[in-house]
């Protein structure tokens, strides 16, 4: 086939290495902890609700942006959760997970040229939606193993072609969580430079040793520039179901929603129903136990790849550790994530996907969203390592 009939972008976006090691991992029956999948149960509300949905016969589509039960449920947990004021009919859109959500609002909100802040280590997929749109990504570095940045350094990042800056928190895959004054610091310069900020919010329940989420949306002045993105793929353990959304003001979510109808239609209607379930019936202590739950996943995990000489910056929240595989034969984060695939069949993710220079050499990826039995061999499998 003649390359003209393949897009001028797919030069520039190389496949996913969380897909390539996966892939890699099912090749030889490794155990895979490269791809967030979420192995772990998913609540049976949830699973009822979408289950009395179709069989109810509520299978053909939703309106573009959403079952309205599920908008409302959105709109009340962002009252209950967040602090962030949103009108269920004008300003949710109900997208194909929380990934669709993110390239809906790329493709409504920026043109080609248009530059875009983002902090590294990022989310492979955000960098490639923006490339997708022919945007520009910016990268503003942040350092292990606290992943701590500088005001300055998104300073000095902005031009007269900055349109956006992403925040996602807690992150993938650093697991870094902004905290309240880091958030305020962006706000105040992205208020200055009429910036819009698109926050990845997804992991919002995955979060560590105390503390607390706060969304950019609920800071002053800042729910008019702030494109919130979410979803339940991660926290009800439905990565398979695509079920996310964005908030944001109505201008911004009228084209998002626009774009949602054009690549989508809508997002599995019966499966909304599920989600919207899960949002209203599941009580606080199902959030606490989860974030328990995943903590001491956290804590066995990083104890056995510090033990095994992969050094870990710890986690504040998500479910994704960053090691340090320096003392690994190889030079790049791929040979080293590939021996350690071959020695022990253990799959993570080769530190390069998430960084823009030769830093990520250093690292792997690793998701410790897997049953308990399965952190139980991981962690012996890398006592063979050490």
């Amino acid at each position: 086939m003649e390359a003209r009939f393949i897009n001028r972008r797919l030069a520039r976006l190389g496949h996913s290495e969380i897909r390539a090691m996966t892939q890699a991992c099912a090749r030889m029956n490794g155990l895979n902890m490269a791809q967030g999948v979420c192995d772990t149960p998913v609540p049976a509300v949830v699973i009822e609700a979408a289950g009395r949905a179709m069989n109810a016969g509520n299978n053909v589509y939703s309106r573009f942006d959403g079952l309205a039960e599920l908008r409302e449920a959105i709109a009340e947990k962002l009252a209950r959760d967040n602090g962030v004021k949103a009108d269920a009919e004008r300003e949710v859109t109900v997208s194909a997970g929380a990934t669709g959500a993110f390239h809906c609002a790329c493709l409504a909100l920026l043109s080609p040229g248009d530059e875009v802040i983002l902090f590294e280590p990022y989310y492979q997929y955000h960098v490639s939606a923006l490339l997708a749109v022919e945007a520009v990504p910016v990268i503003v570095a942040m350092h292990s193993p606290d992943w701590n940045f500088s005001i300055r350094d998104i300073e000095r990042a902005v031009t007269p072609r900055t349109r956006a800056i992403v925040v996602n928190s807690p992150g993938n895959p650093s697991g870094k969580v902004f905290s309240r004054e880091e958030l305020q610091g962006i706000a105040a310069l992205a208020c200055r430079d009429n910036l819009l900020v698109i926050t990845d919010e997804i992991y919002e329940y995955f979060l560590y040793d105390g503390l607390a989420h706060v969304s950019m949306a609920s800071l002053p002045d800042m729910a008019e520039r702030t494109i919130t993105i979410g979803g339940y793929s991660k926290t009800f353990s439905v990565t398979g179901w695509r079920i996310g959304y964005s908030v944001a003001a109505e201008r911004w979510a009228q084209a998002i929603g626009a774009m949602n109808d054009l690549l989508y239609v809508c997002a599995p209607t019966p499966l909304q129903a599920g989600v919207a379930a899960g949002i209203r019936e599941l009580p606080a202590s199902f959030y606490q136990k989860l974030a328990k739950a995943y903590q001491d996943k956290r804590d066995q995990f990083c104890a056995a790849l510090g033990k095994a000489g992969l050094t870990p910056s710890i986690p504040n929240g998500a479910y994704y550790v960053l090691a340090d595989a320096t003392k690994l034969p190889g030079n790049t984060g791929k040979e080293r994530a590939m021996h350690i695939l071959e020695k022990i069949g253990l799959a993570g993710v080769p530190g390069e996907a998430f960084f823009s220079g030769s830093e990520g050499r250093r690292f792997i990826r690793f998701s410790y969203a897997k049953t308990d039995s399965d952190i139980d061999e991981a962690c012996r499998r890398l006592a063979r390592l050490a």
